[in-house]
C-alpha cells in the first residue's frame, strides 16, 4: 500500500542536520584512505564470480549490502548464498577511517542526503555490491532442508559479482507475473517456509506501513508505504544469516548478539484484552505473532491494535561476551538467538561481529582489533541508533507540519491508533482515560490523506475513525496538533 501527497515547496532539512550535529564531509585523512582501499586491488581470496548474484533493494539505493542466489540441493532442501560487502577488507584498523566510523556509527539517512558511515568512495562504489563488477564478500552459504531448517552453514571470504540491481517494486510485480528471475524464484516458497518456522516459534513482527518523505520535483512528498510480500521474503534470508551468526558466536563463546527481551506475560495479557472490542480474533492457543501476521494494517482496528502490540516490542540492545555467556542471549521479535551481520555499509557493529564468525568458523583467533571492539560497540550503537531514529522522526515531522501549515482548522478524517493511558482491565477499553493530570485527554490519530500521524487532543474512541480538526502546524518546532471534531 502507498498513498502519496506533493509537497510543493521546498523543505530545508539543514537545521535538524545541525540540531543533531551530523558531520558534513569526511577528515582529509580518513577520505584519503577510503580513496586509496577503493583503488586496491581484490584480495587474494575465493573466487565466486560463477554464481550469478543478484542485489535486491529500494531503486535508489547504491550502498548495497547484500546479493543473494537461491537453489535446491540434490535430494531435497534448498542452499541459500547470502554474499554481504567485506567491508574490513576496505578499512584499515588503528586508521582514520575505522576511527571516523566509530564516531558515525551508522549511516544517517534523510530526504536531502544520507550522512554515510563510509565515504561515498567505498560505500556507494568499491565496497558497494553494484552490478557487473567484482568485489571483495563474505559468503554465507545457509543449506536448509526441505522444511526451511538449517542443516549447515559456511562462512569465507569471496570475490563475488552481482549480475543485476533488482529493486522491491520491480521484484514484487514479476513475482505477481510468475517471472523472477532464476537467481531469486525460490525466494516466495523459501521466505514463506522461513516465516512459518518464525511463527511457530514464536516470533512477532508489527506490520505497520512505514512514512517516509522523497523528493519530487521541485518539492518532497509524504508516503505511506506498507512492505509488500517479496521484501518480507527478502528480510527473511537476512534473518536467517543473522540466526547462523549468532549460533557460530555462542557455540564460539564470543561475539556481540541484538538481543531483546521476551514479550512479558502481563503485557500479552493486555494485549489480549484489547483484541475483543478491536474485533479481531485471538484463538486459544495462537501466538502473539500469529495474530498479527493475519491482520490488514489498512484497516483502523487492526492497525490500532498493531500499534497496542508495539508495546510488546521493548528493550532492545547490543550484547557483547566473550567467555561467559549472555544471560538473555535472545531477541524477543525474532524468537531467537540473532546478531547483526548483514548490513557492514550502513551499520559500524556488523564489520566487527562478522569478523569474529570468520574467525570462529575458520577455528581460529579472533583478531585484537575485532576482540578489543566488542565491549565497546553496544553504547556507540545505542548512541547512534537515537540519533539516527531522531532523524527520521524529524524529518517526517518537519515534513507534516509543512504539508499543513495552510490548512489550519481544516476536518480531517483520522483512524485513532492509540489513547493516552493503559487502562484497567474493568474499564471500557475503547475509551480513552483522562490523561496524565494537567495534560487533557488525547491520543495518536492517523490521517489517510495526507498520510499524517499526530497527537490529537479529545475523547477518543480507540480503534475508530472520528473527524479530526487541524489546530495548528508549526515548521519550526516540527509539531502538529488537532483536537477531535
Amino acid at each position: 500500500m502507498v498513498i502519496r501527497r506533493v509537497l510543493a515547496p521546498r523543505i530545508d532539512f539543514g537545521a535538524l542536520r545541525r540540531e543533531l550535529g551530523l558531520p558534513e564531509g569526511f577528515p582529509a585523512a580518513a577520505q584519503r584512505e577510503a580513496d586509496e582501499a577503493a583503488a586496491a586491488p581484490l584480495p587474494a581470496v575465493a573466487d565466486r564470480t560463477d554464481i550469478p548474484f543478484v542485489t535486491v533493494d529500494p531503486a535508489t539505493s547504491r550502498d548495497l549490502d547484500q546479493a543473494m542466489h537461491l537453489a535446491r540441493r540434490p535430494g531435497g532442501g534448498f542452499r541459500v548464498r547470502y554474499a554481504i560487502a567485506d567491508v574490513a577488507t576496505h578499512v584499515r584498523p588503528g586508521g582514520a577511517l575505522e576511527a571516523e566510523t566509530w564516531r558515525r556509527g551508522q549511516t544517517v539517512y534523510l530526504p536531502d542526503g544520507n550522512v554515510p558511515l563510509h565515504p561515498h568512495t567505498l560505500s556507494e562504489g568499491a565496497a558497494s555490491l553494484l552490478p557487473d563488477a567484482d568485489r571483495a564478500a563474505v559468503l554465507w552459504t545457509i543449506d536448509l532442508d526441505a522444511d526451511g531448517g538449517t542443516v549447515g552453514v559456511v562462512v569465507e571470504r569471496a570475490r563475488v559479482r552481482s549480475r543485476a540491481k533488482l529493486d522491491y517494486v520491480g521484484v514484487q510485480l514479476a513475482a505477481d507475473a510468475g517471472r523472477l528471475p532464476e537467481p531469486i524464484a525460490l525466494l516466495p516458497e523459501i521466505g514463506a517456509l522461513l516465516t512459518a518456522r518464525g511463527l511457530r516459534r514464536g516470533a512477532v513482527n508489527l506490520p505497520l506501513p512505514e512514512q517516509d518523505v522523497e523528493p519530487d520535483g521541485d518539492g518532497w512528498r509524504l508516503v505511506l508505504r506498507g512492505p509488500g510480500p517479496m521484501e518480507d521474503h527478502n528480510a527473511q534470508i537476512s534473518l536467517l544469516t543473522g540466526m547462523a551468526a549468532a549460533d557460530i558466536m555462542l557455540a564460539g563463546r564470543i561475539g556481540l548478539l541484538r538481543t531483546m527481551p521476551a514479550p512479558k506475560p502481563e503485557a500479552v495479557d493486555r494485549l489480549r484484552l484489547a483484541a475483543g472490542p478491536l474485533g479481531v480474533r485471538w484463538p486459544a492457543g495462537m501466538s502473539v505473532g500469529e495474530v498479527l501476521a493475519g491482520l490488514d494494517a489498512s484497516q483502523p482496528r487492526a492497525a490500532a491494535f498493531i500499534d497496542q502490540a508495539a508495546e510488546l516490542m521493548r528493550g532492545a540492545a547490543y550484547t557483547a561476551f566473550a567467555g561467559e555467556l549472555p544471560e538473555q542471549p535472545a531477541h524477543g521479535g525474532v524468537a531467537a538467538a540473532y546478531a547483526h551481520v548483514t548490513a557492514p555499509l550502513r551499520r559500524l557493529a556488523d564489520r566487527y561481529a562478522t569478523e569474529v564468525c570468520l574467525a570462529l568458523h575458520e577455528g581460529r583467533e579472533v583478531p585484537d582489533w575485532a576482540r578489543a571492539a566488542l565491549p565497546k560497540l553496544p553504547e556507540v550503537m545505542a548512541t547512534t541508533d537515537r540519533v539516527a531514529s531522531a532523524a527520521t522522526r524529524g524529518a517526517i515531522e518537519l515534513a507534516e507540519a509543512v504539508l499543513l501549515e495552510h490548512r489550519v482548522g481544516e476536518t480531517f478524517e483520522a483512524a485513532v491508533l492509540d489513547v493516552d493511558e493503559p487502562r484497567p482491565a474493568t474499564d471500557p477499553p475503547r475509551q480513552a482515560g483522562n490523561g496524565r493530570p494537567g495534560r487533557p485527554p488525547g491520543g495518536t490519530v492517523a490521517l489517510d490523506e495526507p498520510p499524517v500521524r499526530a497527537r490529537c487532543v479529545g475523547q477518543l474512541p480507540l480503534g475508530e475513525r472520528v473527524p479530526v480538526r487541524l489546530v495548528s502546524a508549526d515548521p519550526t518546532h516540527r509539531k502538529v496538533l488537532f483536537e477531535r471534531a
